[in-house]
């Protein structure tokens, strides 16, 4: 993902059914939200001009050479008007799409300033498909100084196949702390969509006749002392500074979320920090920096005793992790009695920083400023970034336990790192050094992919998995030129460009960003194809002999490569042999589920096939359909805002058995690839008594996502919630254990095979079946 991102959170009970899991609409859909879209979105939009703004919604205009007038879209190519097939007016917007185009999704965009108050926002417009595979969708975005706030996208509405024009529409809650408005309509696949007559209402009315928007200014909009820059220049730490630098992460923090004017909101705590900073770099020992945090501190005024007070901690998966407040020879005596004080006083429930998603309970850190106006990000603003994302781990992320390194290490280790990285780049890279130290899949710098190594416009014609240790070829692409590259499918690489592929693999693995190494693997492999354009040495082992092949790395639209390769091809529901009902959930539909299940009648097994991301939420539509009895299938934890660093238990959620169903064996597939929403639904289907789940272990990484800015305009997220079995067994880190493991082999993959679908047809069928036919039924069609 993922990016997780289709809204704010994941799905954590029965009341948001047909919401999507953090995951969100895949990575790539993420990235281009919180990326591509971060250049259309940074200004601010002029005064809105109704009437041009009616003309652009039903796409009447003067429209220069073919596209949308007042949007903006792309890839150009697949973007234009239409005056042929239209619901009403004179044109329409027509999205098309085939397996050459650019991308993975053709996008149009507008922007509108949220100058406007109100409840909610509605947008309506009307579709029509043909022959598409994937999904059409409305989309609604919106941003605030700190980036993305929500995002709607019809993921619960699947628009696929050929279907004549028909109403849909999108809502959100107007944010309070929402600057712009981006909307409009995507192809996600390939095929031909139409879309025409678009609305946008507030509380039901058009926007035009919204009332003027009145917004509450805070500590952030008037404090504007660092705007263009910190003014502090890091240059050569020594060792006494780095030292002073990680115990002012750590107070800062601590301040950050016990301090009752910083959770009242009285303090631009960004730029407290600048303030703080020159005399903590200065001081030559511990004395001194004692002294400088003292003073500072009580700079900030003073810590009346709480009238309302926070209670202790009690019955919690985790607690707060403060003991360090209480360190004398650390901090003196002074400074030590000070924190402790703090503590003791700290507010009940109010966080100014940070929030909870309502309904999932995910935090919600849309406060904190994205500092996008900087196009250089100083030293300042660098440590500012390692300082909040370590700040968010240690008090928000609810798998904190799960990180094997020393937290205060790791910040002695990357100080440096950041106080050096001048330019983009270098930046980006500490970034995703920092990020993959979590070891949380949904925790990437989405925004800045483009850094981590390798680099390149251009890609190898193939597709790689790691299997048996090494990247190997599962699928070649088709080259606009057919012309052959020369490798073939099996084959293993052992090198590149002079450079062994256990070297490259050293050297890029610290920018990975996983909760396992099979899923780092899974990113490595799909990003290693990259480099420059031109010919690239290799070195295979093709059939056990090594080979020197010179491969030409090629653009995206020379590639033309189909999607999803790891999916089987053909229909969304297959009976396999006669015999068994296969099901795969990318292509899933929750209104198909029940004939689905009817089709069941009479076949002999159920494979549900997760090694993918379901394209809709079927959680409780078809695992309720898998049960007998009341099952109880997953709990969660969530973050305590008294208690900064707690996560309390959540109750169990349970499936309710609901008919038509099917009571009869059923397999589950699922390998690294299952990640995040996927995850979850593989839980709620093993709840079945009659469940098994075969295939290698997932991406490890669910529950709700929550976005957090980071300066310069970059973006990240950690999962939110922690997700765990009704008897508490983890699952983050550990993903989905198969019952039976099956993992793809080379010589699988030469054949053409699918050896985990094959396992699931001999469990269900038994001896019955002879290889050779379970090896026909599970071939690819």
């Amino acid at each position: 993902m993922a990016l997780d991102i289709n809204r704010r959170h994941h799905v954590t009970g029965e009341s948001m059914r047909n919401e999507v899991g953090s995951g969100g609409w895949r990575a790539w859909l993420v990235g281009f939200m919180v990326g591509s879209l971060a250049v259309l979105g940074a200004s601010r939009a002029a005064a809105t001009d109704w009437d041009e703004l009616d003309r652009a919604l039903r796409f009447e205009g003067e429209h220069e050479d073919g596209q949308p007038q007042g949007w903006r879209g792309g890839p150009p190519e697949t973007v234009s008007v239409d005056g042929n097939v239209v619901q009403e007016g004179k044109w329409s917007l027509h999205l098309e799409r085939d397996e050459a185009s650019a991308g993975q999704f053709s996008v149009v965009t507008r922007v509108l300033p949220v100058e406007f108050g109100g409840g909610q926002v509605e947008l309506r417009g009307q579709i029509k498909t043909e022959d598409v595979e994937g999904r059409v969708g409305l989309w609604m975005r919106q941003d605030g100084s700190s980036g993305m706030l929500t995002l709607e996208n019809m993921a619960g509405q699947v628009v696929s196949g050929t279907n004549d024009w028909a109403p849909y529409s999108i809502t959100m809650r107007i944010e309070g702390d929402a600057d712009r408005l981006l909307f409009g309509a995507l192809l996600v696949g390939t095929g031909r969509a139409w879309v025409d007559d678009l609305k946008l209402l507030v509380d039901g009315q058009p926007i035009a006749q919204a009332p003027e928007r009145v917004k509450v200014e805070t500590i952030l909009d008037t404090d504007t002392e660092f705007f263009e820059g910190a003014g502090v220049e890091l240059g050569d730490l020594s060792a006494v500074q780095v030292e002073s630098l990680v115990l002012l992460g750590k107070v800062w923090g601590f301040l950050k979320h016990h301090h009752p004017r910083v959770a009242a909101g009285e303090l631009h705590w960004d730029y407290e920090l600048f303030r703080v900073l020159p005399s903590v770099l200065e001081a030559s020992n511990a004395t001194m920096r004692n002294a400088a945090l003292l003073s500072w501190l009580k700079r900030l005024g003073p810590v009346t005793p709480c009238s309302v007070c926070a209670f202790p901690p009690e019955g919690m998966h985790l607690l707060p992790e403060i003991d360090w407040i209480r360190d004398r020879e650390l901090l003196g005596d002074e400074l030590s009695v000070a924190l402790e004080h703090v503590h003791a006083n700290r507010p009940a429930s109010k966080q100014f920083f940070v929030g909870q998603v309502s309904g999932a309970g995910n935090p919600d850190f849309s406060r904190e400023l994205g500092h996008g106006q900087l196009d250089e990000v100083d030293a300042g603003h660098r440590l500012l970034a390692l300082y909040r994302f370590w700040t968010i781990i240690e008090y928000w992320f609810p798998y904190r336990d799960l990180i094997e390194e020393d937290r205060d290490d790791v910040m002695r280790e990357l100080i440096p790192v950041f106080a050096a990285a001048e330019g983009r780049d270098a930046y980006r890279r500490a970034l995703l050094r920092l990020i993959a130290r979590v070891h949380d899949t949904h925790a990437n710098l989405w925004s800045g992919l483009g850094s981590r190594p390798p680099v390149g416009e251009c890609s190898l014609p193939v597709d790689l998995r790691f299997v048996e240790g090494k990247p190997v070829v599962v699928r070649l692409a088709h080259l606009e030129d057919d012309e052959p590259s020369g490798l073939q499918v099996g084959d293993a690489l052992l090198s590149m460009d002079g450079r062994s592929v256990k070297a490259l693999v050293n050297e890029w693995s610290p920018y990975y960003a996983a909760s396992n190494e099979p899923t780092r693997r899974r990113d490595l492999a799909r990003a290693m194809n990259r480099g420059a354009c031109g010919p690239c040495r290799l070195v295979i082992d093709r059939d056990g002999k090594r080979r020197e092949l010179s491969v030409t790395r090629v653009t995206a639209e020379e590639r033309r490569a189909p999607r999803r390769w790891q999916d089987r091809e053909g229909e969304t529901f297959q009976v396999l042999g006669e015999r068994v009902g296969y099901l795969k959930l990318s292509d899933i539909k929750g209104e198909d589920i029940e004939g689905y299940i009817k089709k069941m009648k009479g076949l002999e097994g159920f494979v549900i096939d997760i090694r993918n991301y379901p394209s809709d939420f079927t959680v409780f539509e078809l695992g309720q359909r898998l049960i007998k009895e009341p099952t109880e299938f997953v709990c969660f934890t969530i973050a305590d805002l008294s208690n900064p660093g707690a996560f309390r238990w959540r109750q169990p959620l349970s499936l309710t058995p609901t008919e038509p169903a099917w009571h009869g064996k059923v397999v589950v597939l699922v390998d690294e690839v299952s990640q995040s929403s996927a995850e979850y639904t593989a839980m709620a289907f093993r709840a079945s008594p009659n469940a098994i789940v075969i295939g290698s272990t997932t991406a490890a990484a669910d529950g709700n996502v929550s976005a957090i800015a980071l300066p310069g305009g970059e973006r990240t997220m950690i999962s939110g919630i922690g997700v765990f079995y009704p008897d508490k067994t983890p699952t983050q880190r550990i993903g989905i254990v198969p019952d039976i493991t099956v993992r793809p082999t080379r010589e699988g993959i030469r054949q053409g095979r699918d050896e985990v679908l094959e396992r699931a047809l001999a469990e269900i069928l038994g001896k019955r079946v002879k290889k050779k036919d379970l090896r026909r039924m599970a071939a690819r069609p």
